[in-house]
């Protein structure tokens, strides 16, 4: 079964599910697939374009603003030219805590490739609270809050209301994979995809 968090992220619907805040289940229909490539490059995509067949992320998403843990600001468009692993968590989740090991080894070893994990934060946390998670675990890549309205965004990607799920974004702000879950064969398949995204030629 799939590791996932089954708490609906948007607050409003905290009154609903107070039962689950705190509370991890393996329940998430199977039928979605845990890993979604985000499109297909057709035989119409340009030669040597490996993402060009594949969508731009979502404008409400791309261009929101993020808070990071310091109380600066960015978004996601200010990273163009970086592959993004967008990482929606919290530290409660048990499947989250399972899966940050793979996110820190992804950025150890791509990194200096061009990848940026980014950790957004689902419950609006105390700041002291994520960074003596992040140390315990040994977090290595930025993290950041991801309010209600980005959340819900996201979510209009996803289709999935639980945590952990990631999303890939490419050098050039294409959406390459969503992931839902953390399922150690899930996990396996996310590395994969992430590192063929990493590999890309970005001069083509």
């Amino acid at each position: 079964m799939k590791a996932v968090c089954s708490k609906f992220i948007p607050f409003a619907l905290l009154l609903v599910i107070a039962g689950l805040l705190s509370a991890c289940s393996g329940a998430a229909s199977s039928q979605n697939g845990p890993a979604n490539q985000a499109g297909q490059s057709g035989p119409e995509a340009p030669a040597g374009a490996p993402g060009s067949g594949y969508p731009k992320l979502a404008s409400a998403v791309a261009a929101a603003e993020i808070k990071g843990l310091d109380g600066n600001t960015f978004t996601l468009n200010d990273k163009t030219g970086k592959v993004m692993l967008v990482n929606l968590w919290a530290t409660w989740c048990g499947p989250c805590r399972s899966e940050i090991p793979s996110l820190v080894k992804m950025q150890e070893s791509l990194g200096q490739q061009g990848l940026e994990v980014l950790g957004l934060n689902t419950d609006d946390e105390d700041v002291q609270l994520i960074n003596d998670f992040a140390a315990e675990l040994k977090v290595n890549y930025p993290i950041a809050y991801a309010d209600t309205t980005l959340q819900a965004n996201f979510l209009k990607i996803s289709k999935f209301p639980g945590i952990p799920q990631s999303f890939l974004i490419d050098r050039d702000g294409r959406l390459r994979g969503v992931f839902r879950g953390a399922n150690p064969a899930d996990i396996r398949k996310m590395e994969e995809v992430v590192r063929k995204v990493v590999n890309e030629d970005p001069t083509q």
